[in-house]
């Protein structure tokens, strides 16, 4: 049985984490793409192509993408290089104490330049970022024409 995991499941954004995809054929070529849907209703996504190794197993960290949104082992490739579906879009986090940025990773058999609804993956699952950790508080700062927030530890 197939199936990609991300560990932690939930992490602060600035926290690498290890993307795993388990229980492919040897040598099997998949693609393993990120999904994010920002706040605004945007979404962003990367894929990357790779071959399963011997024990059927993909690890960005420690196999070379063969091509993509990049190529090379990149441990955090899938993250860094989401790009807009709409030119032009940034990827912005407004809300950064309430929500974190959901980000589905899904493993698909073959190379997909382009994924539609009814390509089914193969597995997938769901990675928070936070910008935020617990206990952090959010302090508005408005002092002449200074504007920001101050972020107080617990």
């Amino acid at each position: 049985m197939v199936e990609v995991t991300v560990t932690p499941q939930s992490s602060l954004a600035d926290r690498p984490v290890q993307v795993r995809a388990r229980g492919l054929s040897p040598s099997q070529l998949v693609t393993l793409r990120a999904l994010l849907t920002d706040e605004q209703g945007e979404c962003f996504q990367a894929r990357a192509f790779f071959r399963a190794d011997e024990a059927g197993e993909v690890d960005p960290g420690r196999h070379a993408a063969l091509g993509g949104s990049y190529a090379g082992v990149w441990p955090m490739g899938l993250f860094w290089f989401l790009q807009p579906d709409t030119l032009f879009r940034r990827l912005v986090k407004r809300d950064v104490a309430g929500s974190p940025f959901l980000v589905r990773l899904e493993v698909f058999d073959g190379v997909r330049l382009v994924s539609g609804p009814q390509d089914q993956p193969l597995a997938s699952c769901e990675a928070e970022r936070w910008y935020v950790g617990p206990g952090v508080q959010r302090a508005p700062v408005r002092e002449g024409r200074v504007r920001g927030a101050l972020f107080l530890p617990p």
